[in-house]
């Protein structure tokens, strides 16, 4: 049980929030959201995808279980503490993406395309693209892009914009930045050590790529609530009135770690800080009464 409890920490329960944030956009844009067939297929492709990275996870930590254990914060995650036994680990980094391709391939041979791409993609970062400055941000936003294409697959997507597809992937951009700008903090003078990526960033370059890729999202998502294809949003501009949502996002965001020096991963910084959960509260909200209510 306690390896079994370990091999499921190591796949990051706690990061499939990004899951739900990308892959629910095209359904929900597009105003299906209660219909329950669409709804059903699209949250099976959340599960998948749930799977799948944390595949990923748990790759990932097979490759730097050295480096982990001088980590401050990952020495104590279930590899490198000896929790999770290794040969368990290489088992199910085997059985799990077989397992999640075999599946989406019964239920959407797309979907199962995108996961394949995603797995392969994921696993030359892990071997190869985390090596390389600025490619590996890159590489990393392409994943969370493929997974707002695993949303729009699985249903018949009438009314989705390219422009969400953007935004998507400057707000994964921004949210990748913002990990390896946090972590570099965290790891200090020992930041060489335990990731060789942090001899070619300091934190004057992350800040400035946090600040373009923060900016781009916003704009990019002004442009989406005015050139959107919804016909609950056409002609209306009703969906302004997320904006401010955003931008308060956003701002808070900065306001953490500019100000309070909060040095952990974006994803974490969401599911702790109550202002920022509010604001994504009131967004969804907005969103559903402009499309689902007006």
């Amino acid at each position: 049980m306690r390896a079994l409890l370990g091999l499921l920490r190591t796949m990051r329960p706690k990061q499939w929030t990004k899951n739900l944030l990308f892959v629910f956009p095209a359904i929900i844009f597009d105003g299906q959201l209660f219909n329950p067939n669409a709804f059903g297929r699209v949250f099976l492709s959340f599960l998948l995808l749930c799977l799948a990275s944390g595949t990923v996870y748990i790759i990932n930590d097979l490759v730097d279980i050295e480096s982990d254990r001088q980590h401050p914060r990952k020495k104590n995650r279930p590899l490198p503490s000896g929790q999770l036994p290794i040969p368990l680990a290489i088992g199910a980094a085997i059985l799990f993406p077989i397992a999640t391709l075999a599946i989406a391939w019964s239920f959407s041979q797309p979907l199962a395309l995108i996961l394949a791409l995603y797995l392969a993609i994921q696993l030359g970062y892990s071997f190869v693209f985390k090596h390389l400055a600025i490619i590996d941000v890159m590489i990393l936003t392409s994943g969370f892009v493929l997974r707002v294409a695993a949303g729009v697959v699985v249903i018949n997507v009438t009314n989705f914009s390219p422009w969400l597809y953007v935004c998507a992937g400057l707000l994964a951009l921004m949210l990748a930045v913002g990990k390896r700008r946090q972590e570099l903090i965290l790891l200090g003078a020992n930041a060489n050590n335990v990731r060789k990526i942090y001899e070619h960033y300091n934190l004057e370059l992350l800040d400035e790529m946090l600040r373009i890729s923060m900016i781009s999202t916003l704009i990019t998502y002004i442009v989406y609530t005015i050139e959107t294809t919804a016909p609950a949003l056409q002609g209306n501009n009703y969906a302004l009135l997320t904006v401010p949502f955003v931008i308060y996002g956003l701002f808070r965001y900065l306001y953490l770690i500019h100000v309070k020096g909060e040095i952990s991963p974006p994803d974490e910084v969401l599911l702790k800080d109550r202002p920022l959960q509010l604001a994504l509260v009131l967004f969804a909200l907005t969103v559903a009464v402009i499309i689902y209510v007006v």
